[in-house]
């Protein structure tokens, strides 16, 4: 079993906690705002893997300090993709292991799925212009979501029209609309349509509570333990 550290220690967090002691792991160190002081190589190397759920201003430096102490991370923070990359990149190159997704849900990595799949279809039959809502409670600290920016590239990456995508309000007939909403305590909604002169199709996941996302986290954490490099969900479900 796992003696795991939690960096974040907020909703997200406890639900961690919750789900790594049913799967028999110890929680040997809880990070947040009010102790960042005990955030030491030394407390992390009591750990054997570090889950981080923060914010997108500190999740590079956390990331990093997992590094510096030797000790595999997962990380679920999103909104700071402008960094991710270089973390990724050394990662790869031996300098830490790191596993990072915009989403851990297991519903969610399979709805990624079944939208590249369906993507590849409207590239070839055309006439079907994509859409993405969002919808996340009022806490969430970036818009769009990461999950909605992963899904927009992914039909990117199967619908040779588009480049990119847009938050709305702002438009470009080239780039794949995403409307962000955030209202009470919805843990997460995703919805693509596919609307054409014709008809709408719709795919939609809807999370009931923030407790998939943390089982997802938790299982990342036993797959990247003893493992170096970068790892994804892709490495973890085996879904191509």
């Amino acid at each position: 079993m796992l003696k795991i550290a939690i960096l974040g220690y907020g909703k997200m967090g406890h639900e961690v906690e919750a789900i790594a002691l049913e799967r028999g792991h110890t929680i040997v160190l809880k990070i947040d705002k009010d102790n960042l002081n005990e955030l030491t190589t030394e407390n992390l190397k009591k750990a054997d893997v570090a889950i981080e759920f923060t914010s997108p201003q500190t999740a590079m430096q956390n990331v990093q300090a997992c590094f510096d102490a030797g000790v595999p991370v997962v990380s679920g923070t999103t909104g700071w993709n402008d960094q991710l990359g270089n973390m990724v990149e050394k990662a790869r190159k031996g300098e830490g292991s790191f596993f990072y997704a915009s989403n851990y849900s297991i519903g969610v990595n399979i709805f990624f799925k079944l939208n590249q799949y369906i993507a590849r279809i409207f590239d070839r039959v055309g006439m079907y212009q994509p859409s993405i809502t969002e919808i996340h409670h009022t806490q969430k600290l970036d818009a769009p979501s990461g999950t909605a920016i992963t899904l927009a590239n992914t039909l990117c990456s199967q619908m040779k029209e588009y480049k990119g995508w847009t938050l709305l309000p702002q438009s470009d007939e080239k780039k794949i609309p995403i409307e962000a909403i955030r209202q009470g305590q919805v843990p997460g909604t995703h919805i693509v349509t596919f609307n054409s002169e014709q008809d709408i199709i719709t795919l939609k996941h809807e999370a009931k509570s923030r407790r998939g996302f943390a089982l997802g986290a938790v299982m990342a954490a036993e797959f990247i333990h003893n493992r170096k490099g970068f790892f994804s969900m892709d490495d973890l479900l085996k879904l191509d």
